[in-house]
């Protein structure tokens, strides 16, 4: 297959992944305001070496589930009630609180770096995020489990994930009092983004029964 299309499809699904409002761009925007934008962009660059490693484990998670098709059916199933609760859940239920950031306190770069691998290390949520699409994507076509497949997807999840950081440090604080950054407006994007997931989960469902 096209690993230049197979690394867009690893960066969309990663910038995608990342556009919520959570603990790693909120950090990365927060530490950008207060030391600079380089610290943030080296913040940054140690979020993404752990998403290196989460993206190839899930990618190898999935194609062992690729040989296992009563294992995908089930996790198909389960994925389409879950994503149909959250997206549920963020447009009807959520309500707009602002997102509560730790404030940071590490001041060198090298701290900030180790402080982005943290961080990242500790939010597994990518896993099955990227185990969950790359069986997806595998599923239409649009993948397959090949190393240089595999290793063109990791590529392209490390730099959508960077680019989607690197938004909220370079914007941050030009939207963060209009209304686009608003909790409700992120919980409305949110649940449009699971939203055409759970369609596409449904319509794979629908087309293997």
């Amino acid at each position: 297959m096209d690993i230049t299309f197979i690394f867009f499809l690893g960066l969309i699904v990663a910038f995608i992944g990342v556009i919520p409002p959570g603990l790693l761009n909120m950090t990365a925007a927060k530490i950008s305001l207060k030391e600079g934008h380089v610290r943030g962009v080296v913040f940054s660059v140690g979020v993404c070496v752990i998403v290196i490693v989460q993206t190839y484990l899930a990618a190898i998670f999935a194609r062992y589930l690729s040989n296992h098709l009563e294992v995908i059916d089930i996790l198909q199933r389960v994925a389409f009630v879950i994503f149909v609760l959250i997206t549920i859940y963020f447009l009807l239920i959520a309500k707009e609180q602002p997102p509560q950031v730790a404030e940071p306190r590490m001041r060198s770069k090298h701290s900030r770096f180790f402080q982005g691998i943290f961080l990242s290390g500790i939010n597994v949520f990518p896993i099955p995020y990227q185990a969950y699409m790359t069986i997806t994507l595998a599923s239409i076509g649009w993948l397959d489990f090949s190393q240089i497949s595999i290793i063109s997807y990791v590529a392209g999840a490390a730099m959508g994930t960077f680019v989607m950081l690197y938004v909220y440090i370079f914007f941050f604080d030009k939207i963060k009092d209009k209304s686009i950054s608003s909790q409700k407006s992120m919980n409305y994007l949110i649940g449009g983004i699971t939203g055409v997931i759970s369609i596409i989960t449904l319509i794979n469902i629908i087309k293997e029964m």
